[in-house]
């Protein structure tokens, strides 16, 4: 079935320069970044969504250049993308080096490419037909054309790079570098890659007999692991009752596989189902087992939601969150369609998923659409969580929550930030007030390449950070000096929010305290700077590390080193020196361990 007429020579070379001209003005715009409107990142943001979006969906739709219907949604199409890629970009607005830009491109990105690849088949129908009644068939074929035109013109456009990478490496063998030159440069690089992406679209377009082949070689696949998955689906729901949720709750990871298992059998079952077949694919008992699979699908989107719910109740909605949750709950309407589609066995098999596939599709489109616009704002609703969070449990506040809020969240987070920097509680706690101050100094190119300092300089905030040992006397002042000036070896103990710990004893029996100053990295183990008296000052005497379970870290009831079980165990034989050489230790034989 052929879900379009054939195109003329001009609708084809128009296709051509369609991702032609998307190249050059793609290139355009990097070439005046720095000059004129195009120094605002906001205006970048908005043309490279629009040349990205809007001309790559004419190309997969023209058919006939005097068609208005085409300009027209066209220019629908402009306005809501622009309009989107304006208000993200508000958001991320100032310089590059502000603020960090893929906490909130990612997911715009993706909504973008999800609106764009559900509305076209719809586009398409009311470009042919003349209204939006679109069959559920046509749906189907064009919505699978479109994702395989637009993979073959990816591979088609990779191959050609290539092939071209080959040439130039060939001349480059008997020193002709004019091709490897050539290719390196900007202009003939967004040239090349838009024409080439550009003759990938015209052959999906117009081998259609070659896009039937991949698509049945795909449905045959998909064919054959759909009873498969189906099983793994079932079999897991029955041994729930046995083995319980908590091992669930303990990987972390439990509604990311929840979900993929999810995504996976809808995908598998509307590759197998064939709308157009009054035949089934599999014997009756099979039918049963994926119809069973897919009654089981609520009970996976559930768990996922469920595992999603106590992090957020444990730590606030974020925008990674956020994301997954909106993700999770399109999930769980596709969900509870396909189960019920399963239970109601009428007409051929699995058809009733076709209307849960129609109604659903706009839901994902709104989603899509409404998640990067003021109506359902991930930032305003991550903020407010956050915000709240941290203010319930003021003045405590850890650096990487300040650095979430100071990058991640555009120029809102780093204004909520500020709010918090002038809120009593937090401006009057020492060290609270130095840790939001570091973080508002700095930009993110700074901590993305560690250049910038967050060493505390506040004798409060130092003696605040960092915990003595159980039975352990207090150090001397001047020892809390001598860490502040450096002129010992701290370890990471003056970077805020690492887990140290000092301890107050005499290992030498020379009737003098020594410190020793532990630094436990969240990898695991302890390494501690001994600090020893040289007459007034304070110096490094060595250096040693400690085993210990990550888990133990910082934990009163678990830490040795918190807890003070520090065991002095005298050597037996003293180190010797041959003349003036360097003093070595005995190595003493290992301990058999006579065991049976």
């Amino acid at each position: 079935m052929n879900p379009q007429p054939p195109l003329s020579p001009a609708s084809r070379a128009a296709i051509v320069l369609i991702a032609l001209l998307q190249g050059l003005m793609l290139y355009a715009v990097q070439e005046a970044a720095d000059h004129g409107p195009f120094q605002a990142f906001a205006t970048r943001l908005c043309w490279y969504t629009w040349v990205l979006s809007v001309p790559t969906a004419v190309a997969l739709t023209l058919v006939d250049l005097r068609d208005r219907r085409l300009w027209l949604h066209a220019a629908l199409a402009s306005a809501l993308v622009l309009a989107m890629a304006g208000w993200i970009g508000w958001n991320l607005g100032g310089t590059p080096d502000d603020l960090r830009q893929a906490p909130l491109l990612m997911p715009f990105s993706v909504c973008v490419a999800v609106a764009v690849f559900v509305a076209l088949p719809w586009w398409q129908f009311r470009l042919q037909h003349g209204h939006w009644r679109a069959t559920y068939a046509a749906l189907f074929e064009r919505a699978w054309q479109n994702g395989l035109t637009l993979a073959l013109a990816l591979g088609f456009t990779g191959l050609t790079w290539m092939l071209l990478w080959l040439w130039a490496a060939l001349f480059d063998l008997v020193d002709i570098h004019l091709f490897r030159d050539l290719f390196r440069e900007k202009a003939f690089i967004a040239l090349a890659t838009g024409m080439l992406f550009g003759f990938g679209v015209l052959i999906g377009r117009t081998q259609d007999r070659a896009i039937q082949v991949i698509r049945q070689v795909l449905f045959a696949v998909a064919r054959g692991l759909l009873p498969l998955l189906a099983f793994i689906a079932v079999i897991f729901v029955v041994c729930l009752p046995f083995t319980g949720l908590e091992p669930l709750w303990r990987t972390r990871s439990a509604a990311t596989v929840l979900l993929t298992l999810v995504l996976l059998l809808i995908v598998f079952s509307n590759a197998v189902y064939q709308h157009e077949s009054e035949l089934a694919p599999y014997p009756a008992w099979l039918r049963r087992l994926v119809e069973a699979s897919l009654v089981t699908l609520p009970v996976y989107a559930a768990l996922a939601l469920y595992a999603m719910g106590l992090r957020i109740s444990q730590y606030g909605v974020t925008l990674e969150r956020f994301w997954a949750l909106l993700a999770a709950l399109l999930v769980c309407g596709y969900a509870v369609g396909y189960a019920l589609a399963a239970v109601r066995r009428r007409g051929r098999w699995l058809q009733r998923i076709e209307p849960v596939n129609r109604w659903m599709c706009w839901v994902v489109l709104g989603a899509a659409v409404l998640a990067n616009t003021p109506v359902l704002d991930p930032i305003r609703i991550s903020l407010a969580s956050q915000m709240a969070r941290l203010q319930a449990t003021a003045p405590a506040i850890k650096g990487e929550d300040a650095t979430d809020l100071r990058f991640g969240y555009g120029r809102r987070g780093a204004e909520v930030l500020k709010e918090l920097q002038q809120d009593p509680r937090f401006r009057d706690d020492p060290r609270a007030s130095t840790l939001i101050a570091n973080v508002l100094s700095v930009d993110a190119r700074q901590v993305r390449y560690g250049n910038y300092s967050d060493a505390i300089k506040d004798l409060k905030v130092l003696q605040q950070q960092l915990k003595l040992a159980k039975s352990s006397p207090a150090p001397d002042p001047d020892w809390w000096q001598a860490l502040l000036a450096r002129t010992v070896n701290v370890s990471s103990c003056l970077e805020m929010d690492e887990v140290c710990v000092a301890l107050r004893r005499d290992l030498d029996g020379d009737g003098v305290d020594e410190m020793l100053l532990c630094h436990e990295p969240s990898w695991g183990g302890a390494v501690c700077r001994l600090h020893a008296r040289d007459g007034k000052d304070w110096t490094d005497a060595g250096k040693i590390e400690f085993p210990m379970p990550s888990e133990y870290r910082g934990d009163p009831a678990y830490d040795p080193l918190l807890r003070g079980n520090l065991t002095i165990h005298p050597a037996r034989w003293p180190q010797l020196s041959l003349g003036d050489g360097p003093r070595l230790g005995i190595e003493q034989p290992p301990v058999e361990d006579d065991t049976p």
